[in-house]
């Protein structure tokens, strides 16, 4: 169950902040985010090495994607296509308003049920695909929105409920550097009083699946050589590294 938290300010210097945790196998081998593709040279994001595809990128338009799965439907399926292929294709375009459109058309029963999350410093949407009928697409309203392997905003989800709390009153993050309060939540392998380990925000557990990587992505409202997006980046399992802009790769 993968977790991602965005904040979206429209008049704010910097109008959209995400913050995502990746939840996978520990075996399955991936890539920190870089440009790994020749043939999209304008995409920065992590590769998963099984399929090719990727969990979270952005691109030099400004586009923001990263893609979750739903509930029972973790891992791959023989005859259809990766999901991360929803990744690459969503950052081939250089807004989100097209990005969504375009991925709303396609064919749903050739992937297994996803969320997928399409942004720029000017809008954002969620497409659902619940594993029934059409990918439905929704707007994301301004504010805090978090979202794992239901619903946009599912409270009823122990480890959404947990964190709403914390990012609510964590300090807005910004360009002076003020990224540290939301890299430390992403970071928190603390669960709540009571829990299950697997509502922290990271956790492993004894069956080799947790969280393997942490990633935070900002865009400015206006993009400069002297403002340009942030990517941060953290791995935990299997080599850890600690947060590091991966823009220096």
């Amino acid at each position: 169950m993968c977790t991602l938290v965005m904040l979206r300010r429209p008049d704010h210097a910097w109008p959209l902040v995400v913050g995502a945790n990746r939840d996978e196998m520990i075996d399955r081998p991936a890539e920190p985010p870089a440009r790994h593709w020749p043939d999209r040279p304008e995409v920065v994001a992590g590769r998963d090495l099984l399929a090719g595809g990727s969990w979270l990128g952005r691109n030099d338009w400004g586009v923001v994607a990263a893609v979750l799965n739903r509930h029972g439907s973790l891992g791959p399926a023989a005859g259809l296509r990766s999901r991360g292929e929803l990744v690459l294709e969503a950052l081939d375009h250089a807004d989100a308003v097209e990005a969504a459109t375009a991925l709303a058309h396609l064919d749903p029963a050739a992937y297994r049920s996803f969320n997928l999350i399409v942004a720029d410093n000017r809008d954002a949407f969620w497409l659902r695909h619940a594993g029934t009928g059409e990918i439905e697409l929704f707007p994301i309203k301004s504010g805090l929105s978090l979202i794992a392997a239901g619903d946009l905003d599912d409270f009823t989800t122990p480890r959404l409920a947990f964190a709403l709390i914390p990012f609510t009153a964590a300090a807005a993050p910004d360009a002076d550097g003020s990224w540290a309060a939301w890299e430390a939540l992403l970071s928190d392998d603390r669960p709540p009083a009571g829990g299950p380990p697997e509502a922290a925000l990271r956790f492993v557990t004894s069956r080799g699946y947790g969280t393997v990587s942490s990633a935070l992505v900002a865009l400015p409202a206006v993009p400069t050589p002297t403002c340009p997006a942030v990517f941060r980046y953290a791995q935990w399992l299997l080599q850890p590294t600690l947060w590091q802009d991966v823009g220096a790769r």
